[in-house]
């Protein structure tokens, strides 16, 4: 049979990928009628004008043109510490960046992953249970396909979600369990609800193997506290579920009053039975952070208590696909071993990073504010990671007429913000939220410089579009 529509896997049809959804589609159409378009729609710091680091791009580019170590003027260009260290990966490899690695990442950038987890956790960690993998998403992807087996099988993800977990799991045909965060006490989690949601999929004949947090949150920017996933990892304990940790965006982190905590610590905090027993598997990336390099595609993942055959069965896994690519096996390595104080390159490396975190933490501040003085818009303070998550109370006026277009009433609205402005949006619908409650998600990773004009624009929008459908009754609220 030829490949047709009707004959593509049904999981592939059910899927779906707000990121990159009917708004993006939309955007990428008015982009090439000549429309400005602020894409906010995925993290994507470099596309909207982050500068990349200076120091792993110049290892990197060493790397990349080896022989340019052998060029006398090599020094001139490039400082001593930064020469160094592209010698130092390129020894790590079996013919440069050109050949495979082993199909876990080579082994010395996994001993660097290691050390940079001991460092920040005060436990041990084991090269041989690190995993590097073509960005976080690659290695989420690699897991769930090793825990489902089928419909049968269910996966408990936050709701509202980054839609990475709701598509695979379509894909491999197993089952979402949702579990929602309380909005109005900023996106926290209710171990009751988790109760709740595990006694509902099993009175379906659903067996859930694991439970995915995202921390600090996509697409809603919260930071869990310690509390809350001791409570969590007490859970799973309980419920013999495997915890995913996307941990991808413990860098960005814009207040002081509740720092990024990993489970795996709090996991090793807690001591025995669930430091021995709890399955944890955490996910980091080069994408996020200050380092923004999404185009690179560099992760890992790291499986504590997960059983050796098994361990054997996921290597396999990632073998099928022979080795993650080298040069982001190196941004990693960079990553988890930044300069050092005293190191050549350090005051830079440090200048630039300080710098972009700090403008982060400044833009996160302007949008909520932003959003917040808007007719019928409220918004959380963004903790952490890189997005924005305002609820839109939306009048029946607007939600008859999103009726009669034949959509959504979040896309709607998103789809007349972007003709009116050209800030490309997601709809909160493809996250997932609360009947009758709408959302939207946006980066806070457009220029500070523009930030208040592109605050003005969806002020003005929003404020207009509200004026228009009015009716004074009935608005959708949390």
């Amino acid at each position: 049979m030829a490949l047709s529509y009707d004959s593509l896997n049904e999981n592939v049809k059910k899927c779906q990928y707000a990121v990159r959804g009917e708004l993006y589609l939309r955007a990428s159409e008015l982009q090439k009628e000549g429309k400005k378009i602020i894409f906010t729609n995925v993290g994507n710091p470099h596309a909207l004008g982050q500068k990349p680091l200076t120091f792993p791009r110049q290892v990197v580019a060493l790397c990349q043109a080896p022989f340019l170590l052998d060029d006398p003027n090599v020094g001139m260009l490039f400082p001593a510490d930064a020469i160094a260290r592209a010698k130092h990966y390129l020894s790590l490899t079996s013919g440069g960046l050109g050949a495979y690695s082993d199909s876990r990442g080579l082994p010395g950038v996994r001993k660097e992953v290691a050390e940079f987890i001991e460092r920040r956790d005060g436990y041990p960690s084991d090269p041989e249970l690190i995993f590097l993998t073509d960005g976080a998403s690659k290695g989420v992807m690699q897991i769930l396909n090793c825990v489902i087996r089928g419909d049968g099988d269910g996966i408990l993800v936050p709701v509202p979600q980054y839609p990475l977990y709701s598509a695979t799991i379509s894909l491999l045909g197993g089952s979402l369990v949702p579990y929602y965060l309380d909005e109005s006490e900023n996106w926290g989690l209710d171990v009751d609800n988790l109760r709740q949601s595990v006694a509902q999929a099993r009175s379906q004949g659903i067996t859930v193997k694991a439970m995915v947090i995202i921390n600090p949150g996509n697409p809603t920017g919260q930071c869990l506290s310690e509390a809350n996933l001791r409570e969590i990892l007490k859970f799973c304990y309980n419920e013999k579920l495997v915890l995913l940790g996307d941990e991808v965006y413990q860098q960005n982190i814009y207040q002081d009053e509740r720092p990024f905590i990993s489970s795996k610590k709090v996991l090793m905090d807690m001591g025995s039975p669930f430091s021995k027993e709890v399955q944890l598997v955490s996910f980091h990336t080069v994408s996020k952070g200050y380092w923004g390099e999404c185009g690179q595609r560099g992760g890992y993942f790291e499986m504590t208590n997960i059983p050796p055959r098994v361990v054997e069965e996921i290597y396999k896994v990632a073998s099928i696909a022979l080795s993650p690519n080298v040069s982001a096996q190196i941004f990693m390595g960079l990553m988890v071993s930044p300069p050092k104080p005293g190191d050549i390159s350090y005051d830079q490396f440090a200048r630039e990073s300080k710098g972009i975190l700090e403008s982060l933490r400044r833009r996160a501040r302007i949008m909520t504010d932003g959003f917040n003085s808007c007719k019928n818009v409220v918004c959380n303070f963004t903790e952490g990671a890189m997005y924005s998550f305002p609820q839109i109370r939306l009048p029946p006026g607007a939600i008859q007429a999103a009726k009669q277009a034949g959509k959504v009433p979040d896309v709607f609205y998103c789809l007349k913000l972007l003709e009116a402005t050209g800030i490309s949006t997601v709809p909160g619908s493809g996250f997932g939220q609360k009947e009758g409650v709408f959302h939207l998600r946006t980066t806070i990773l457009p220029a500070e410089e523009e930030m208040p004009e592109i605050m003005d624009s969806f002020k003005k929008f929003n404020d207009e579009f509200m004026t228009q459908y009015d009716n004074n009754f009935g608005y959708s609220r949390m």
